[in-house]
């Protein structure tokens, strides 16, 4: 039963609490696109992304007038292209993110991901070229993500992929350079990547999924935060309750809308993502959140056991409110979309060794982070290899974007703009992974892996 109470609590969250549905993703399966002519399978993916999501945008937009939801985001994922491409004879892929960003143009989407690869146990011809066609793909295209998974707890960390892709980064930092290397922005590399993911940058249609599926990502730290300060000074029992009712409203709205864009749109409701992602606005921070739990500011001592409570809790109320939980799920922490790790950076409480700690129990990983310039490739190599051991060693998501910005030192500001916000440079280990990265092969699945 909805009664006046429930309505009017939503009203405030809405109003006063920055609660929006983040994302409504479709996804695609392009596996009937792949042809021997690269040309010809471009105008099938093209004509196929148009046709299936031609009310995608329209959809949204009805759904926010007439129930009063910010949908912020309207996003397209397909298969990774690497699949898809490979039945071509073609030797780089440029071409195909071309016409996947002339597909998100023609929607009127905000981003479309799926320029992606699988290559945690090896690389087939495919996954080759489209890493090696990342940086370019992303300097000519404004709206195309792509992500690279490495490593899986069942297969372990392909190091040959991680030593590749810190090259990728730094090349596409480069050619992206002029407006403050935001091409890395745009790239994500993954442990245990999820099929179902609505968020960007790490979003691809799994081969699992259906031909087509909506999913959809709920936000609301402001609205989890308001609900704490009700309890302020009270035991943990009590935040954890309050954290998991919160999520519960939350789940139920995005379920909602999912099911009501499905209906709409004539395509199968696939899950909702629980995930609570920040954005740079005062009132939506994830790191504000952490601090009314007791913290003086994110990234002192209790940082990681306040993350964990409040990623278990949302998970455990947001299941209980949804037929269907899946994407990352828990909460986001990124450093450039959330105003109040900006400051917590800025004011030397947070730094990139802390924020490792907290991905062991958060999300996703290290996640819109800001670096200098010159930092070696090796070493982004290697932090990327830290992330994916710690995904697979907990059978969890992990996943790394870190943006090398060309030009910039320690203490210098990139500037991205919108949800992708403002990236203090944070400093990194000056030591030297080299020799490490430079094995290369691959680092085996942990012996839990073995469970069959």
């Amino acid at each position: 039963m909805i009664n006046f109470n429930n309505i009017m609590d939503t009203i405030k969250m809405i109003d006063n609490q920055n609660l929006d549905i983040r994302t409504i993703t479709m996804g695609i399966s392009l596996m009937d696109c792949c042809d021997s002519d690269g040309k010809k399978s471009r105008i099938k993916i093209y004509d196929k992304i148009t046709k299936y999501a031609e009310n995608l945008v329209k959809v949204g937009q009805q759904i926010e007038l007439e129930y009063g939801v910010p949908i912020v985001n309207k996003r397209v994922s397909v298969t990774p292209i690497s699949l898809v491409a490979q039945a071509c004879d073609d030797t780089d892929y440029v071409e195909f993110a071309k016409m996947l960003d002339k597909a998100a143009e023609t929607l009127g989407i905000d981003f479309l991901g799926g320029f992606s690869a699988l290559v945690h146990k090896g690389y087939s011809k495919g996954d080759k070229i489209l890493i090696e066609s990342i940086p370019e793909a992303l300097a000519v295209t404004k709206k195309v993500c792509s992500s690279i998974n490495v490593g899986t707890s069942k297969a372990g960390i392909n190091m040959n992929a991680v030593r590749d892709m810190g090259r990728i980064i730094k090349k596409t930092a480069y050619l992206t350079k002029d407006s403050d290397s935001i091409g890395c922005a745009k790239l994500v590399v993954f442990a245990n990547a999820v099929e179902d993911n609505p968020f960007m940058a790490g979003a691809f249609h799994g081969v699992g999924e259906a031909e087509s599926i909506i999913n959809v990502g709920v936000s609301g730290p402001g609205v989890v935060k308001s609900a704490l300060e009700q309890v302020r000074g009270q035991s943990f029992d009590i935040v954890s309750e309050t954290i998991k009712k919160t999520a519960f409203k939350l789940t139920r709205l995005g379920q909602f809308v999912a099911q009501e864009a499905s209906r709409r749109l004539n395509v199968p409701f696939g899950v909702v993502d629980l995930s609570l992602a920040p954005t740079p606005a005062v009132g939506d921070s994830v790191a504000r959140l952490l601090e009314e739990i007791g913290l003086e500011t994110c990234g002192c001592h209790g940082t990681t056991a306040a993350l964990a409570l409040l990623n278990d809790a949302v998970k455990k109320g947001g299941v209980m409110a949804a037929a269907q939980v899946g994407g990352l799920s828990g909460a986001f922490i990124p450093v450039s979309e959330d105003e109040g790790m900006i400051a917590a950076v800025k004011s030397g409480a947070l730094n990139l060794e802390k924020l490792e700690a907290m991905t062991c129990v958060c999300s996703v990983g290290l996640d819109m982070i800001g670096i200098p310039g010159d930092t070696p490739e090796s070493t982004i190599s290697a932090i990327i290899a830290d992330e994916a051991a710690i995904g697979v060693i907990n059978n969890k998501t992990t996943a790394v974007r870190v943006i090398p910005v060309f030009g910039k030192k320690v203490g210098d500001e990139a500037e991205f703009g919108g949800l992708l916000g403002t990236a203090p440079i944070m400093p990194i280990s000056k030591f030297s992974s080299e020799d490490f990265i430079n094995r290369g092969g691959q680092i085996p699945a942990p012996i839990h892996s073995f469970k069959n």
